[in-house]
């Protein structure tokens, strides 16, 4: 493709005949998915369909806000807590998440504000504790 358009030639009939010719080489007969019906086809137009392909690529479920995305954080590591099997899971579980609610605290990113303080851990275990001694 280095070839530049000749003058006098329309620009359509020059590239459809690098096309054409290109086919006639067997140019494109190794790409992946020659050959194969277009996914999607029949789906309607998303002018998103390009984010949205990358996201499922990268496992990404949904883009949140940095402090939304702590929040359910937050939520997450307090309903797993009590199913922790020791203390320690208990603390190990919480601990890292109050560094993250510290460090927005600190330095706020754009966006809605956190709302949380951060975890009482000691709570959290005593109420663990209190969780196992009546089961």
């Amino acid at each position: 493709m280095t070839e530049r358009k000749p003058a006098g030639v329309s620009f359509e009939s020059w590239v459809d005949r690098q096309i054409r010719e290109a086919q006639e080489r067997g140019e494109f007969a190794e790409l992946p998915g020659f050959g194969k019906p277009l996914p999607d086809a029949t789906q309607p137009y998303d002018e998103m369909w390009w984010i949205r392909q990358k996201m499922a690529r990268e496992g990404v479920t949904a883009m949140l806000p940095p402090a939304l995305a702590l929040r359910k954080e937050i939520e997450d590591a307090l309903e797993a807590a009590p199913q922790a099997p020791s203390e320690r899971a208990v603390r190990a579980l919480l601990e890292p998440v109050n560094e993250k609610i510290a460090a927005m605290l600190r330095k706020p990113p754009p966006g809605p504000l956190l709302g949380r303080e951060p975890i009482d851990v000691d709570e959290v275990v005593r109420e663990w504790r209190e969780a196992r001694r009546q089961a």
